[in-house]
């Protein structure tokens, strides 16, 4: 089983940013299911929907609703995924899910996948 830890949610006015963080065991990288972790997130009485991937060669993908907003990066040494989340809107509020997965952009489908951090966009 991989554990992967989410951090960095929180509560912030409209307009703002906050950084969510994704901690991934070392082991992650020696299993070869894995080539990509991506941010999911699900807002109260919507479907779960993909945010943000990025592959382990850094080949990134975003959602038409995030573009230009939103920025996904890893740090392969400390085996860490952030997401930037800059000029937030109160639709932005959603728990937030870290994965890791196989494929990239549509293809990427998520396997582990970790506990969840809520952010909150008040207008």
């Amino acid at each position: 089983q991989v554990r992967l830890v989410e951090s960095g949610g929180g509560l912030v006015l409209a307009g703002g940013s906050l950084r969510l963080a994704c901690a991934a065991p070392g082991s992650i990288s020696s299993i070869g299911s894995i080539n990509a972790m991506g941010w999911y997130r699900q807002a109260p009485g919507k479907q779960r929907e993909l945010v943000a991937t990025i592959t382990s060669d850094g080949n990134t993908n975003y959602a038409d609703s995030v573009k230009g907003r939103f920025t996904i990066s890893r740090d392969n040494a400390k085996n860490t995924v952030y997401l930037q989340m800059n000029s937030l809107k109160p639709e932005d509020t959603a728990v937030y899910y870290c994965n890791a997965g196989k494929g990239r952009s549509s293809e990427y489908r998520p396997i582990y996948w970790g506990q969840g951090t809520q952010v909150t966009v008040s207008s």
